[in-house]
C-alpha cells in the first residue's frame, strides 16, 4: 500500500461516509455457485454520492496482462495469465492511498480481461470504501430462519 505523508483528512471524509452508508443489494446472479451478488454498478450506487460530498474520489487504473510460466510437479509447463489492478481513493486536499492487486484472468481474451477486470474493481472499490452486500428482501432479513432438527434414523 502506499499513502501521502498524511492520511487524516481522507480519514476524517471516509468516516463520515461510512457513518451515513448503507449496502450494496443483491442485484445479480451468479448461475455457477446458484448465488446473488452485488455487482459493480451497486456498488457504486451505494458510495457514490456520499464520496463526492465528502470530497473524495476513487480512481482504478487497469495494468497489463502478465503471462507466467509455472511449472507443476510432473514437470509440465503451464501458462498462467494475470490481470492487475490499481485502486486509488484521494481527498480533496491532495492526500491518497493507493494499492495493487491482481487475479488470474481465465480466458486469454478479451472477455477474459473484462471480466477480470470488472470483478477486481468491484472487490477493490467495496473493500477501499467499506461497502458490504446485504439481500434486497426485507422480509427475510427481519424473521429467523426456520430451526430445522435432525430426524433419528
Amino acid at each position: 500500500m502506499i499513502t501521502s505523508d498524511s492520511i487524516a483528512n481522507l480519514t476524517l471524509s471516509l468516516s463520515i461516509v461510512q457513518g451515513k452508508m448503507t449496502h450494496a443489494i443483491k442485484d445479480s446472479s451468479n448461475p455457477f455457485f446458484k448465488s446473488k451478488y452485488a455487482d459493480l454498478e451497486s456498488v457504486w450506487d451505494v458510495c457514490r454520492s456520499l464520496l463526492s460530498e465528502n470530497g473524495l474520489a476513487v480512481m482504478q487504473f487497469p495494468g497489463d496482462i502478465n503471462f507466467v510460466q509455472l511449472e507443476k510437479e510432473n514437470g509440465d509447463i503451464n501458462i498462467a495469465t494475470k490481470m492487475s489492478l490499481t485502486t486509488i481513493i484521494s481527498h480533496k486536499s491532495g492526500e491518497f492511498i493507493s494499492q495493487e492487486m491482481s487475479v488470474p484472468v481465465t480466458k486469454p481474451d478479451a472477455q477474459g480481461a473484462g471480466s477480470a477486470l470488472t470483478y477486481m474493481r468491484r472487490y477493490a472499490l467495496a473493500a477501499v470504501v467499506g461497502v458490504v452486500q446485504a439481500d434486497d428482501d426485507g422480509n427475510a432479513a427481519s424473521s429467523p430462519k426456520p430451526v430445522v432438527k435432525a430426524k433419528e434414523i
